[in-house]
């Protein structure tokens, strides 16, 4: 019995380490690009829902959230009211930097 206790702990651990891995490796192939968001523009500004660019580019963009939040030119476009509630529409939670 604790044969099979640690084998299911050596594949569970295995397993998390490998989802990890997989995260690790997708943010690093994100080139943050605050530009890439401009599809949004429409949908931060005005009372117009985002497109599915929109929405794709948002939760493409969404590791370097933070990033864009602690520049100042960004911040205010990035963490204005319209602009949560675009992350919201698109299914996409705003970060907690």
């Amino acid at each position: 019995m604790k044969t099979f206790a640690y084998v299911t702990l050596c594949i569970v651990l295995t397993l998390l380490l490998a989802a990890h891995q997989t995260e690790l490796s997708m943010a690093e192939t994100i080139t943050c690009n605050a530009l890439q968001l401009s599809a949004c523009a429409s949908a931060i500004t005005t009372p117009n829902p985002p497109t599915h660019q929109c929405c794709s580019k948002l939760k493409e963009q969404k590791p370097c959230l933070c990033h864009y939040l602690k520049d100042p030119n960004l911040k205010k476009f990035v963490n204005s009211p319209n602009a949560r509630k675009v992350a919201r529409i698109c299914g996409s939670p705003f970060p907690t930097c």
